[in-house]
Parts: structure tokens; C-alpha cells; sequence
């Protein structure tokens, strides 16, 4: 009877983990919920009893997901009035922590680290990788252009068997250009050069909630010691460890230990170092000791190739060229909103049974456009062409027909109906008063010397930069 009791927990704990998984995400659930071990249940009481490995994780869980459990138990069996979420009865108390590892040398066992704390390691059986490291997230993966090729290579030295002419590793971009994709595929490749290695990778506001939690449980001799031996530490969102100056100096000491045992470091942030507000100087200056690499903003070729990257997952469904065209000319506020789209797009459109087409994208994706979409005028394109071709703004409504004057005209009129909403005769008027079969000319033209002209096409090219910026 008890075995079977047994059974039907175990059963009831499988559904209710897998319920929470989808409500919390593979993260969080990998974080916090996948170590809880099933306790015993008095049928009395009609309490249950839930263990985590460590006061810290054990807090953690019941200021966070108690009601929670309690809820999901509470409706899979009534019987269960009271969850207990505690720590294991079986867990090592810190005097009998061995700080020496496995080998001998300083070392613990790969997967061993606090929780919350990413670890992987290559194992017997080929890689494997915990919580931390999304398996997506590689170089392979990464599309590279010329606005994050100097992250990228740097990215790819950090994880390199060759000692780094620099460290720290400092990753600047702004949200959803890659910097995250970076610190991943930095984590998959070091551990792919050195199998033996120990990893750490969190939020910088994770690793201050993991401060203070192992203050308050009085676990900062296992915190320091854990967090010293890592042989590459990964902090993302640094910009987020502003005020708590203990956590600040913590993190200070843990990259002087780290740096001088030649260990390699890697942050990221929205902004420079010197930008970062409620940071010490002392620490501001070991952020920006190493390299800081930027990564600008996707421009309209690398926003296409990656489009065209994503597109190899769904062969051999078909998008046509001009879709493409167009999610990448619009989309452009970040390279996550961009993929998004595409993958919302192509599930509408394998779930309906419809073909992906221009008209659909427009549809389905109004959200996403509208907010990407800077409203560009045509009198700002009048000014900034005519900046360009060093031209007069009054010949964008005059009557001269000479070369010099056409030309720039012509490529302002095709940008207007590239860039913004106006018909035909609309873009005519703006242009002093011409027919929309002038406008169509002009247009249809450029497009054909975009096709055929180099220098054209680069003029082009160099205008819808100016303009989209």
C-alpha cells in the first residue's frame, strides 16, 4: 500500500512539474522546480513534504512558488491541505563541504554550483549543458555582418584553447542584436576546448539575488568559494547591478581572483561601462580594463541574411523574396523582434493551410510593424537626397530636366514609395504637381539600375541607411 501510495505521488508530482514547466518556462523550472524531491506525506495532517538541496534554494522556492505548489497539489489530490517546502534532511552542512573537488585540485564536480548558478560540462558521453546555456545559441548559429563582426571574433578568441590578449570581454548592444547569443556560443565553445572546464553564467541581477540569499542563510563561504573556482564567469545584464555595494565589491574581488589566476571573463550590457549608473568606479574600471566590443544595430543586409539563415528551419516551405524584403526593411528596431516575426508569419501560415505572402505578413504582423515603423516623410527624403547629390531642395518640384537634376529626383521619387505609405499620385503632387505615370516611371527605372548599376545601387543603399537610422 505504501509503495503504491508511492506511485500515485510520484504520478500526481510528473503532472503537476510538467504543468509548471509550461506556466514558468524551461528556465525557471529548470532553476528552481526540476531539483525539488518528493517527501513524505502524513495523511493526518495532509501535509506534504517537498526537499531542495540548500537553505538557499529551499527559501528561494517558498518565497516564490509556495501558494503555487500549494494550489497545484491542492487540486490534483484534496487530501494535501499544507505543502512544506524545507531542505533536504540528507544535505551536506558547510563544514563538511570538500573545496578541493573531485581531483584534488581545487576542482568540484562539474554540475555542482548554487542554484541559479549555470554550470555545464562535457561529460563522458559527449556535451551536455544545464540550465544556463541555451543549445541554440552557438557561433554556427550566429549570423555575422559588419555591425557585430568585431563582438563576434572577439567572442570566438574568449573561447579559444590560446590564452586571450584580453580580459574581460565587455559585449555593448542594445536589446536583441546578439549579445546574449554571444555569451551562450562563448560558454558552448570554451567547454568544447577545455572538456574539464567550469563555467558560471547568470543575469548580474541574479547573481545579487544570489548574494544576499546566501547572506541571509549564512552560506557565503560556500558562495565565494564556488563562485572563485569557475574558469570562465559570464555575466549578462550588467547594468542591472546598481545599488547593494556589498554585491558590487563582491563581484570586484571575484574578477581580481579570477583575473589573476588567468581566468576569462565576459559581460554584457545595453551601455558602455562609464555609462552604467550606481556602479563603483572601482568596478567600472575592471568592466573596461579588457576589450568593450559594440554591436551596432542590424543593418538591412545583415537583418536579410538572417531572415535568409532562419529560413533554411522550414525548408521547403517557400517565402517569397519580396516578403523577405519587406520583414527585413521594417523590422528593424532588433534582431529578436525580427525573428519573431518571421516565426509568427510561418506558424499562421502552417496552421491555416495559407501561402506566406506579402499581403499576410502585412496582416498578421501589425503589431510588430507598427511599432517598428518610423514614419519617414517625403520631405525628409527630399532633404536627405538632396544633401546627398549636393542639389538644390527647390529641383524636387521643378520643371528642369537636365541630368544632374533628374536623377537625384527620380531616386527621391522611388524612396518615397519604398519608404513610406503614399500612393502614386500622392508622391506626384509632393513633387510639384507631376502625374503618378511620372512617379511610376521613375520608380520602375531606379529599380531597374539598382539591378544594373553598382553605383546606383551603393547610392541607394547609403540613402536607406541615412533614412532608416
Amino acid at each position: 500500500m505504501e509503495d503504491q501510495e508511492a506511485l500515485d505521488l510520484a504520478a500526481d508530482w510528473a503532472d503537476i512539474s510538467q504543468g509548471l514547466r509550461k506556466d514558468l518556462g524551461h528556465q525557471l523550472h529548470s532553476q528552481w522546480i526540476k531539483p525539488i524531491q518528493l517527501g513524505t506525506f502524513c495523511k493526518d495532517s495532509g501535509t506534504l513534504n517537498l526537499f531542495l538541496p540548500t537553505e538557499f534554494s529551499a527559501n528561494w522556492v517558498q518565497d516564490r512558488f509556495h501558494d503555487r505548489l500549494s494550489l497545484a497539489w491542492k487540486i490534483a489530490r484534496s487530501e494535501v491541505r499544507h505543502v512544506k517546502i524545507q531542505v533536504h534532511p540528507g544535505r551536506r552542512k558547510l563544514a563538511d563541504i570538500d573545496l578541493r573537488g573531485n581531483d584534488g585540485f581545487g576542482r568540484r564536480a562539474a554540475n555542482d554550483a548554487l542554484p541559479g548558478m549555470a554550470m555545464a560540462s562535457i561529460g563522458e558521453h559527449g556535451f551536455t549543458s544545464s540550465v544556463g546555456l541555451d543549445p541554440s545559441l552557438t557561433f554556427a548559429a550566429f549570423v555575422t555582418g559588419t555591425t557585430n563582426v568585431l563582438a563576434f571574433n572577439a567572442a570566438e578568441r574568449m573561447a579559444k584553447v590560446e590564452q586571450p590578449q584580453f580580459s574581460p570581454l565587455y559585449l555593448k548592444a542594445a536589446t536583441g542584436q546578439g549579445k546574449t547569443h554571444l555569451m551562450h556560443a562563448i560558454g558552448h565553445s570554451y567547454l568544447q576546448a577545455h572538456p574539464r572546464a567550469r563555467i558560471f553564467y547568470c543575469s548580474a541581477e541574479r547573481f545579487m539575488i544570489e548574494f544576499v540569499q546566501a547572506l541571509r542563510s549564512n552560506e557565503m563561504m560556500e558562495f565565494k568559494a564556488r563562485l572563485r573556482a569557475f574558469d570562465l564567469l559570464l555575466v549578462d545584464d550588467i547594468q542591472f547591478i546598481i545599488g547593494k555595494a556589498a554585491a558590487q565589491e563582491e563581484l570586484l574581488y571575484t574578477i581580481d581572483a579570477l583575473l589573476a589566476e588567468g581566468k576569462r571573463l565576459v559581460f554584457a550590457a545595453d551601455r558602455a561601462p562609464q555609462a552604467l549608473d550606481g556602479v563603483e568606479p572601482r568596478l567600472l574600471s575592471r568592466l573596461s580594463m579588457g576589450l568593450v566590443a559594440d554591436i551596432q544595430p542590424a543593418d538591412i543586409e545583415l537583418r536579410r541574411s538572417i531572415l535568409e539563415s532562419k529560413l533554411a528551419r522550414f525548408a521547403p516551405l517557400s517565402v517569397p523574396a519580396d516578403v523577405i524584403e519587406f520583414l527585413a526593411r521594417t523590422i528593424n528596431r532588433n534582431v529578436r523582434e525580427l525573428v519573431g516575426g518571421l516565426n509568427k508569419l510561418i506558424a499562421y501560415a502552417q496552421l491555416t493551410g495559407q501561402e506566406v505572402s506579402l499581403q499576410l505578413a502585412e496582416e498578421q504582423l501589425t503589431d510588430i510593424l507598427s511599432a517598428n515603423r518610423r514614419r519617414i516623410t517625403i520631405d525628409e527624403i527630399q532633404r536627405t537626397v538632396c544633401q546627398f547629390y549636393r542639389v538644390d531642395r527647390s529641383e524636387m518640384s521643378s520643371k528642369r530636366r537636365a541630368r544632374a537634376v533628374v536623377r537625384p529626383r527620380q531616386v527621391a521619387m522611388y524612396l518615397s514609395k519604398v519608404l513610406t505609405p503614399r500612393s502614386y499620385p500622392e508622391i506626384g503632387r509632393k513633387f510639384g504637381g507631376r502625374d503618378h505615370s511620372t512617379v511610376i516611371h521613375a520608380v520602375r527605372l531606379i529599380e531597374d539600375l539598382r539591378k544594373r548599376d553598382a553605383d546606383m545601387d551603393g547610392d541607394v543603399r547609403s540613402l536607406l541607411r541615412q533614412l532608416e537610422s
